[in-house]
């Protein structure tokens, strides 16, 4: 074989092993890490309104941090563009009193569950190892295995004058959709084979509400609503077909 025919199928070669790093129209890619949620919480007074409208003054409470498995799966419309889905196993959050509630502590806890869905453009050219990238999206959030804490329950039951042993509070907290904005970058390290690295902030709030029974009769009803915007790092070992 010529040194001529060897420089050409070496330079073959090359743009071949170039092209299949490549993230091109067409290409599934599915990633999973460390997922974490970090509130920068904020709430409103916890309030009664029924049987009758009353503010617990100073009353507040604040939220856990959370981290989980996340789970993505992205496909490329273009070398640029790709839309991508993201879910975790939900993390329980724990909620704690502030202000006039501190002395509680634990309030109670809850699981949250947020897919969420992103259009992303990636920057620079399909074949570069490193590139950074934006999204824009939006996720529905919900949450269930809402428990109150005895001690919760116990300060409810005396706020409303009722015997605690004949007490009980149950929760729930309100769902909603929320946008997200997400900055980050993905590495190819080989033509399957990649990292990424992200973090979102969701603007999300919500309001829990809370109904006291005594002898399993409703007697009382309660909320506190919660700013969360939490900011949402998320590290993935991806692999691309």
């Amino acid at each position: 074989m010529t040194k001529t025919k060897l420089l050409v199928l070496a330079a073959a070669a090359a743009l071949g092993s170039g092209s299949a790093l490549a993230q091109k129209a067409g290409d599934i890619q599915l990633g999973a890490g460390w997922l974490g949620f970090y509130p920068q919480d904020s709430s409103e007074p916890l309030t009664f309104t029924a049987p009758r409208a009353a503010v617990v003054p100073g009353s507040g409470a604040s939220v856990s941090n959370a981290n989980t498995l996340g789970l993505n799966a992205t496909y490329f419309i273009t070398s640029n563009w790709a839309v991508e889905g993201v879910i975790g196993i939900p993390p329980k959050f724990k909620l704690y009193g502030t202000g006039t509630l501190a002395p509680i502590g634990e309030l109670g806890e809850a699981r949250q569950w947020s897919p969420t869905i992103l259009a992303k453009y990636y920057f620079l050219d399909g074949e570069a190892k490193l590139r950074p990238y934006v999204g824009l999206g939006a996720t529905y959030v919900w949450y269930n295995n809402v428990d109150l804490t005895s001690s919760m329950q116990t300060a409810l039951a005396r706020n409303i004058g009722a015997p605690p042993a004949l007490s009980g509070t149950t929760g729930k907290i309100d769902s909603s959709f929320a946008a997200v904005f997400n900055l980050g970058a993905s590495y190819q390290i080989d033509q399957h084979w990649g990292i990424a690295f992200s973090v979102s902030y969701i603007p999300l709030k919500t309001t829990a509400k809370l109904t006291t029974t005594v002898a399993g009769l409703p007697v009382a009803a309660s909320q506190a609503s919660l700013k969360l915007n939490p900011i949402v790092p998320y590290l993935a070992v991806t692999y691309k077909f």
